[in-house]
């Protein structure tokens, strides 16, 4: 089982990230769940949503403590919150960032990606609603999700107009870390 936790705040889309991965994997073939993490929290407070995806049926429901993966919507979370804590050894960390991974002053021996995904956002869609872009650039890093079955939800999700941009800022930012 892969275990992906993500990291954004309120009205960033991080649940809808996270229903949006898992959707693609089950189009993929795998079992898969994504689920939110959240309480009271307002708009532009730190949440947390999970994805799992196993080629067998997932039935721990648990949120995710020890995350394979870890995706940060907002590098501004980098200083409020904890976002390596449980990060599996041989895990990735996917920021983000116009900074390089060096600049970001995370300590961990993982793999660190960074991918302006809120430039890609602002360029295709004219909004900073990141989570296609970050969902793109997740594919792009891991081959976990696979981008055709990311577009084919993001489609089905966003039809028309809406659906195109997003698919342009999912494959600008799967190139950008490929």
């Amino acid at each position: 089982m892969k275990e992906i936790r993500i990291h954004g705040r309120g009205g960033q889309g991080s649940v809808t990230m996270a229903s949006m991965l898992a959707e693609a994997a089950h189009e993929g073939g795998m079992w898969a769940q994504g689920f939110p993490s959240f309480g009271v929290e307002r708009l532009g407070a730190p949440i947390q949503a999970f994805t799992r995806l196993d080629d067998r049926k997932i039935t721990d429901r648990s949120q995710v403590d020890r995350p394979d993966y870890v995706i940060v919507q907002d590098s501004t979370l980098l200083k409020l919150v904890d976002v390596l804590s449980g990060l599996r050894e041989g895990g990735m960390v996917l920021v983000n960032s116009s900074s390089s991974p060096n600049n970001l002053d995370l300590e961990t021996d993982n793999e660190i990606i960074t991918v302006d995904a809120t430039s890609i956002a602002l360029e295709h869609l004219g909004r900073p609603i990141m989570n296609t872009a970050l969902a793109g650039a997740f594919s792009g890093a891991t081959d976990l999700i696979k981008k055709d079955s990311l577009i084919k939800v993001v489609k089905r999700e966003f039809p028309g107009e809406l659906g195109e941009k997003n698919v342009a800022a999912i494959n600008e930012a799967y190139e950008k870390v490929k």
